[in-house]
């Protein structure tokens, strides 16, 4: 698909993966690469992380560290979770947590109810489509707000931070785990060559879908690094930010919090 020089739009200008795009026309497009891979979302994650993704979940969580006791509420927006497979685990690790799972893709928070429903979490789960740039909620509605592997697919990073920021509760926290750049000598080298040669190719051998796999790759090597995106991260408004490095920098947890 491709953008359409000449409208009001196709002045602001973004990538899709190696592709610059009208900012307008980026989220259309990633819908279509999410609409494509909403069943083998899983799938998706196992390729591009060799598995790993599962531990880096676990990872992200046990940082959040959401409390235990059911007589302490605490309310978490995950966005970009519509498979709930985060929210699925702060519900589990806490006893208190009511987790509202915002997706712009309703075919991924289909997918989520329908895993909700069946791990016996529909009702301390809610799913609602919701746009990461113009979020449908209040100001400081939340004591924390995840993102796993989403961040990097907005069109506008900044304005997703911003709200992210407004709905908030004043010592609330901002966790995003995300793909990230490899800071170790020779493993950036085969990840190069993993990405770009292999997952595309377990993608149209797995999944029958190989172009929605190369996209993921290059928005990957597009994304900015852990440092400059912690940058952003402040330049929303947070402080004490910071980030830990995962697989030698395969992904990242980057934490900030709103005071």
């Amino acid at each position: 698909m491709s953008d359409r020089p000449g409208t009001a739009d196709s002045a602001e200008r973004t990538s899709f993966g190696f592709r610059e795009v009208a900012t307008a026309d980026k989220q259309r497009l990633v819908d279509q690469v999410f609409d494509r891979v909403a069943s083998r979302y899983d799938l998706m994650n196992d390729l591009m992380s060799g598995g790993m993704h599962r531990l880096w979940k676990d990872a992200m969580v046990a940082w959040l560290a959401p409390p235990r006791q059911a007589s302490i509420p605490f309310r978490v927006l995950d966005l970009a979770g519509g498979t709930g497979d985060i929210a699925t685990r702060i519900a589990r690790a806490s006893d208190g947590a009511a987790v509202t799972v915002g997706d712009i893709n309703v075919n991924m928070l289909a997918e989520g109810e329908a895993r909700a429903v069946k791990a016996g979490l529909a009702g301390r789960l809610s799913f609602i489509e919701a746009n990461a740039e113009e979020l449908p909620f209040g100001n400081g509605n939340f004591d924390a707000v995840t993102i796993a592997f989403g961040i990097r697919n907005v069109p506008r990073i900044d304005k997703a931070l911003g709200e992210i920021f407004r709905v908030l509760k004043p010592g609330g926290r901002f966790l995003c785990l995300e793909f990230s750049t490899v800071d170790v000598a020779g493993l950036d080298r085969l990840y190069d060559l993993f990405s770009f040669h292999v997952i595309p190719r377990l993608g149209g051998i797995v999944a029958g879908d190989r172009d929605s796999y190369r996209y993921l790759v290059e928005s990957i090597r597009k994304f900015p690094n852990q440092a400059r995106f912690a940058d952003g991260i402040r330049a929303a408004g947070f402080a004490r930010v910071e980030y830990r490095n995962l697989t030698g920098g395969v992904a990242a947890i980057h934490s900030g919090w709103k005071v």
